[in-house]
């Protein structure tokens, strides 16, 4: 995917994303006080920084073979999913913040992002037929089709 085609995804799922994250800081700090707050922020933060560096490592991956899409794709999300997974499992039991502010905020902005990215794909304007040479005409036999 040309690298103009690959801001368009990253763009529309960016944004929404960010501003959920930040209703979930207002709601956290509302609900759950100050470590809601930094616990949501935090998860904002993760998923934006796992999210957008797996859009900018797919444009990379597929740059110059197009057919490598989908299995890269696949390996891309699989990945940033299992390192979710384990910066969860890291600050399971940390003091720092509320974990369950930040494990909500974590889960909904992952799927925000993904619906987005999906909403912004369908949305964009991409050939996936290159437009090629005209065929040369063949010869005429009097009768036009």
């Amino acid at each position: 995917m040309p690298s103009h085609d690959a801001r368009i995804p990253l763009r529309g799922a960016a944004i929404p994303t960010a501003a959920a994250g930040v209703a979930a800081i207002a709601v956290s700090g509302a609900v759950v006080g100050a470590k809601g707050s930094i616990g949501a922020a935090a998860a904002l933060l993760v998923v934006l920084a796992f999210f957008a560096s797996g859009q900018v490592a797919l444009d990379r991956l597929t740059r110059n073979n197009q057919q490598m899409m989908m299995p890269a794709a696949l390996l891309v999300y699989t990945t940033q999913i299992l390192l979710i997974g384990i910066v969860l499992a890291v600050f399971k039991h940390t003091s720092l913040f509320d974990t369950k502010t930040f494990g909500f905020t974590v889960l909904g902005c992952a799927l925000i992002w993904t619906g987005f990215q999906v909403r912004a794909g369908l949305k964009a304007k991409i050939y996936y037929v290159q437009p090629g040479p005209e065929p040369e005409q063949k010869r005429k036999s009097g009768r036009q089709p």
